[in-house]
């Protein structure tokens, strides 16, 4: 599934929240279906690929991750744990996802686009965010913007329905919050802003936080699916356009960025014993 690539310079947590809360559905899909689809549309690779993300920890906290030494690669992979992962996505989506939407999902990416999408985005979601990758995938969107191909609208298409929600700048601010106050609370770092005032500081850098993860998905897209045709890209935007589709993204978006806030949390706190308390 082409899950939005996750930069803290850049679906609402408290959509996730209220999702997690929810009375079981009657028309749930029960934990065995859940193993498929996961498997299937490729979203339990999409959640390996959040580990990635915690390059950044460092960085909110004005820290590089070499100040931890061999420990930090050890204390993320720990954290970052798939199975654990895997197992906080099955919890909520049995909660939440229902027989219907998950057919519904599965079935496209059961097709035969639909595998080999999954197997590039599997491929994009494990490749490390570089120089190489925005690289090429801006290098694509520059030929596609000079000769005024129409890719570029249905790679928009794609990236607006998979986010119909639009709410990846409030998640990635909730997960950045949770963070630093988690850390706070641990001891790791000494913060000098209540909540509020932390939320309003971060608040005001949204507008470049949507042009930079706009522009960081568009340069995604172009990269992770050159090697499909414009009419195989054009009917997967279409795909995803499909109400029942867009619901399943917004609960997906609203999953991940829930279990990318509850292991950053997890991760604060262990990091109270790698690094003794600084002012932030």
């Amino acid at each position: 599934m082409p899950m939005h690539a996750v930069r803290f310079v850049t679906v609402s947590l408290v959509f996730a929240l209220a999702l997690v809360l929810m009375p079981r559905l009657a028309d749930a899909a029960d934990r065995a279906k859940l193993e498929a689809f996961l498997e299937v549309t490729g979203f339990d690779v999409a959640l390996e690929s959040i580990r990635l993300s915690a390059e950044s920890a460092p960085d909110m906290l004005g820290m590089q991750a070499e100040d931890f030494g061999s420990e930090w690669t050890r204390l993320t992979n720990e954290v970052f744990d798939t199975k654990v992962m895997h197992d906080l996505a099955l919890d909520i989506l049995e909660k939440t996802l229902s027989d219907d939407l998950l057919t519904h999902a599965a079935d496209f990416y059961a097709t035969d686009l639909g595998k080999r999408l999954v197997v590039a985005e599997n491929a994009s979601h494990l490749k490390e965010e570089g120089e190489v990758k925005d690289e090429s995938g801006a290098a694509i969107i520059a030929g596609l913007t000079s000769i005024k191909s129409p890719r570029l609208d249905y790679l928009a298409r794609m990236n607006a329905a998979s986010d119909s929600a639009g709410v990846a700048v409030r998640a990635i601010q909730e997960v950045q919050v949770r963070f630093l106050m988690a850390a706070a609370g641990a001891g790791v770092i000494e913060l000098q802003l209540e909540e509020g005032d932390l939320r309003e500081l971060l608040s005001n850098d949204k507008e470049i936080l949507e042009e930079s993860i706009a522009e960081g998905a568009m340069t995604g897209a172009a990269y992770t699916y050159q090697s499909f045709s414009d009419q195989e890209v054009l009917e997967y935007a279409k795909a995803l356009e499909h109400p029942k589709m867009r619901e399943v993204y917004d609960l997906m978006n609203a999953v991940q960025y829930e279990i990318m806030a509850n292991r950053f949390e997890a991760l604060a706190i262990e990091m109270q014993d790698l690094q003794p308390s600084q002012e932030l």
